[in-house]
């Protein structure tokens, strides 16, 4: 029964451990301002979701 009480949380801490080694490891690089600009030009789909969405809700008007 004890090992149970000492077992239980030394399992999740390991777990835990291995979880932040992953997400340390396999961190997405951040991208620069510029960088996100020309993949926005070249694949319009890149675009940020509310640029996306002003541009979808203004298309028609003459407003800038």
């Amino acid at each position: 029964m004890v090992w149970l009480v000492i077992g239980g949380p030394l399992v999740v801490v390991v777990a835990s451990l291995a979880t932040a080694v992953v997400a340390v490891r396999g961190a997405d690089p951040v991208m620069t301002k510029e960088e996100m600009e020309a993949s926005a030009q070249k694949n319009p789909s890149l675009m940020p979701a509310i640029q996306a969405r002003n541009n979808a809700a203004t298309a028609g008007s003459s407003k800038p």
